[in-house]
């Protein structure tokens, strides 16, 4: 079981979490901390990924908005909503590449959403974790060295329609929603005790 640093950021404006994020990976590509997991949410702003800036892609004028180096596209962040960042160095057993770490955070959100009693799937649409047919968890990383930032997210209690009206990557408006919007209570102090509870399993860390 490898050793993970838990950090409670809170509330972070997005400019000071990439700043974060590019300190604390070259402290891990180094050995000089050990892998670290970031969990905060972010005052709303709209992530723009190179496949969307490729795409001319983008949301509706009154969205702030700021372009990312992970892949995918367009990502919102806002209130009610879990933002994880993994300062991971991917190298344990079965981590051979960027998909299998994909699926790897994708089985640990699944694990999390059982613990709360909601059964969430896989979609061949897109990466990430669907709950009854709308998406309510986005993934995105960037490596160096196989160490990534950026992350994932999970959308447990967003206001209503905000999220809803971006499109992009290929999906429409209104295929991404939260928790609450399919139907689903959970706090966000569930929420993340379920992901804590699930990650030596799900990851091998803890």
């Amino acid at each position: 079981m490898r050793e993970v640093n838990v950090r409670h950021e809170g509330l972070t404006d997005y400019t000071d979490a990439l700043q974060l994020m590019k300190d604390l990976q070259k402290l891990r590509i180094d050995d000089e901390i050990p892998d670290t997991l970031l969990i905060m949410e972010h005052p709303e702003i709209v992530t723009v990924g190179p496949r969307a800036r490729n795409d001319g892609i983008l949301p509706p004028e009154d969205y702030a908005t700021h372009p990312v180096d992970r892949g995918g596209g367009l990502t919102w962040h806002g209130p009610g909503q879990l933002v994880v960042y993994p300062v991971f160095k991917w190298d344990l057993e079965g981590e051979v590449s960027v998909a299998a770490i994909i699926h790897v955070l994708e089985e640990w959100i699944l694990k999390t959403l059982a613990i709360c009693g909601i059964e969430g799937v896989r979609d061949e649409r897109m990466q990430g974790v669907w709950v009854n047919g709308k998406k309510i968890s986005s993934i995105g990383l960037s490596f160096l060295r196989w160490t990534s930032r950026h992350g994932f997210t999970i959308n447990y209690n967003t206001p209503q329609g905000r999220v809803e009206m971006l499109a992009g990557c290929g999906l429409g408006m209104d295929t991404t929603t939260s928790l609450a919007g399919v139907g689903h209570t959970v706090e966000r102090k569930q929420l993340l005790d379920a992901l804590l509870e699930s990650m030596p399993e799900s990851i091998h860390r803890g």
